[in-house]
Parts: structure tokens; sequence; C-alpha cells
């Protein structure tokens, strides 16, 4: 089989023209540089994942100014788009505007699959109204069950908000997925690949029930991770998510998405060629 890129894009907060997000961000134009910067890397990209809080105050508009930046890169890549929601995101706008759903639908979550030449997406709503910690009801993960009762060409990522994990910083462990444990139960012997989140504005890396779990970057803006004890604090900063599926092995790779002074500039063949030269010296 063909190899596979796609990309995470997480935590976009996007809202309405002129607005800011914590009067210091234009998310928006952050999200425009990124989506420019895929269209002229030269590589193909399979599927865009966005994977929660895509807009930062659930407005309609807000998500209208996402899908208009999103759709026509995702149709000039050729790559799938999976939207899932975070809790900064609102149902019913979120649904009308992004899924395509008819006004005033049943106010259940957003679980959605898309499959990427054999691989299966699987993006679940983590989300339940007026909370901003994540959980998955019980029909929701009975859903997931039966439908990895049924494994997929080249496996499954599970794309969740909230991350299933623990964390020693306060605010990530309050706003955390709880009862990981059913999930846990749910992916166990499953043919899940790797679970993908975002959510903490800080990346990361763990394991549930053996399967890697990946926080990918945000790019609203970045929580410290070592700030004082007893303070949190946030920095300008962006990232995304780049992923290849090689075989069976799925890397998830962290990118720069803010402009930072460049060291050097080289092909691909130079820097092989190099490489080779080294190894036969020291060989």
């Amino acid at each position: 089989m063909n190899e596979l890129t796609l990309v995470q894009l997480t935590d976009t907060h996007i809202r309405a023209a002129g607005e800011q997000v914590l009067d210091a961000v234009d998310t928006h134009a952050v999200l425009l540089g990124v989506l420019e910067r895929l269209r002229g890397s030269g590589r193909r990209i399979d599927a865009l994942i966005l994977s929660g809080d895509l807009s930062d105050n659930g407005s309609p508009e807000a998500y209208r100014r996402l899908r208009d930046a999103v759709e026509p890169a995702a149709a000039e890549l050729g790559a799938r788009v999976l939207y899932v929601m975070g809790n900064h995101d609102e149902r019913g706008a979120f649904g009308v505007e992004l899924l395509g759903l008819e006004p005033g639908g049943d106010g259940g979550p957003h679980d959605r699959i898309v499959d990427v030449d054999g691989l299966r997406l699987i993006g679940m709503d983590t989300t339940t109204p007026g909370r901003h910690d994540g959980r998955l009801e019980p029909e929701q993960l009975a859903w997931l069950a039966e439908e990895l009762r049924r494994p997929a060409e080249r496996g499954t990522l599970l794309v969740l908000h909230h991350p299933p994990l623990p964390s020693a910083i306060p605010a990530a462990e309050f706003l955390k997925l709880q009862d990981a444990d059913r999930l846990a139960e749910v992916i166990a012997g499953s043919d899940v690949r790797m679970i993908l989140c975002g959510h903490n504005h800080m990346t990361a890396a763990a394991a549930l029930a053996g399967v890697p779990v990946w926080v990918g970057p945000a790019l609203a803006y970045r929580i410290d991770a070592m700030a004082p004890a007893g303070r949190q604090q946030a920095y300008a900063g962006a990232g995304f998510t780049r992923l290849d599926v090689l075989g069976d092995t799925v890397i998830a790779t962290a990118v720069e998405a803010i402009p930072v002074h460049r060291i050097y500039d080289k092909s691909d063949t130079e820097v092989q060629e190099r490489l080779s030269a080294l190894a036969a010296e020291a060989g």
C-alpha cells in the first residue's frame, strides 16, 4: 500500500472577523498561514484532522470563516476532512456550518467516521454542553465498540478533543477526559493505532491500554508546561502535527507554525549525500 500523510490542526479558536483571541492572537490569520504552507509544500496530504475548539465561542460566523479557509485548501490538496467537537464549540452551529446538518437537530454528539484509503478515522464528541471537561456517554462507547468489531484495512486513528490521560498540571488534570478507563476497555485489543487529541495547548505523548496517545500542539497559543509553581502562563506560539502512516507504523511529528530563524535550507539529495559521506568516513 502507498504511504499516507495526514495533518492534525487543533484548537484553532477562530472568532468573528476583527476579533482576536485573548485580545492578542489573530487565529484566523494563523490558520490561513498554515493552510498556505501546506498548499505550497508540494507534498501529498491525504487528510486534514481538526480536533476541536475550532471556534473560540461557538459563533456561526467563526465556523463559516473556518470552513471557507479549510474546504478550498482540502480540495486543492485532495485531502479528506474530519471535524471534531471541542469544549469551546457549540453543537448546533458546528453541525449546521461544518457538517451540513439541518438546523434544530437532536442536539446529540457529533461522532463521525472518515475513510482515508483504508485507514479509518473515528472522531468522537467528548463534550457536554455547559462543561469544559470531557466525557464519553455509555451509548457512545457502545457505538465505538460495535464499530471496532470490524477491523479496518489499515487500522484506526481515534480522534478526541479531551486527552484520556492524567496530568501533573492542575488545569489539564481538571479538564481531561473523565472515566478514561471505560474507553481503555473498549480499545484494548482493537485495531486503534493511535489516539489523537488537543485541548491542552501543550504537546505531549503517553499511552492508554497500550495504544499511543498524542496531544497535538495548538494553533491558537501555548500553555507553559514549566511555569513557576502555582502559576499558569500562556505564550504566543502555534504548531500542528504531521502524521505519517508507514506500513505498521504511525509517526506523529510536531511542526512549528510561527516563522523562526532558518539555520539551513538544503535539498533531500544533498543531505542524504552528506550523511552517506559521514557514514563512509566512520566505517
